[in-house]
């Protein structure tokens, strides 16, 4: 697994790529937000690394690309973004937000269950519920896509993917700091499921009644 490290960016919030640090000029809830995000445990099937973060979004960024990877497969992909910004935001109700994109090929005939969508934002609730975590104001779409292919991508079979996007505002702890660290192990899980993988940890915190998406077909086409 790559450390989750900091990149540098323009404008407010920028990080320091060398030392992959949060520059001394952000707030200290942020630095140690991000620092926690660094230092998290993951499973071993998760290959994360940082990415440029936003720069509109909020005064303050940090974003993380991951990918679960079997062999030479990528079976789902996604890139997490923590957002601060220190006066506040009415829609987050916080100082601080998570905003989510995922990605995974399914199976056709998997993309056609009419309870698909439902069942997959009920996969990024219950991954948080799963580790204890309290979020407010959360919010989110479940968009499925198929594609078939014509002409010389003809011998192509039919391609179906699912992708979540979503965003929660973590509970504030001491300091006015998130436990971002288990925001991400809980948005990691999230992944795992979505590629097929089973629970790493199942009913560890009650949650004995989880749903994994059969195993797909193979890694997705850029």
């Amino acid at each position: 697994m790559a450390a989750a490290q900091g990149q540098r960016s323009d404008g407010a919030g920028e990080m320091e790529s060398t030392e992959g640090k949060v520059a001394e000029s952000t707030p200290l809830p942020f630095r140690a937000a991000v620092e926690a995000l660094r230092g998290a445990r993951l499973r071993p099937e998760i290959e994360i690394d940082p990415t440029r973060a936003p720069q509109r979004l909020a005064p303050h960024a940090y974003a993380l690309e991951a990918a679960v990877v079997d062999g030479d497969e990528d079976l789902a992909d996604g890139r997490l973004v923590l957002l601060h910004d220190p006066d506040g935001h009415d829609a987050w109700q916080g100082t601080f937000r998570l905003v989510t994109l995922v990605r995974a090929e399914l199976e056709p005939e998997m993309a056609a269950d009419p309870l698909l969508p439902e069942v997959c934002w009920t996969w990024l609730t219950g991954a948080l519920q799963a580790r204890g975590l309290a979020c407010g104001e959360p919010s989110g779409t479940v968009t499925r896509a198929g594609s078939h292919y014509f002409g010389g991508l003809s011998e192509r079979p039919p391609a179906s993917q699912i992708e979540i996007r979503a965003s929660w505002t973590p509970r504030e702890g001491i300091g006015g700091v998130p436990d971002t660290a288990a925001h991400l192990a809980a948005w990691c899980d999230l992944l795992c499921q979505v590629a097929g993988l089973p629970p790493a940890n199942q009913g560890q915190h009650g949650e004995g009644s989880v749903v994994s998406l059969p195993q797909r077909r193979g890694p997705q086409t850029p």
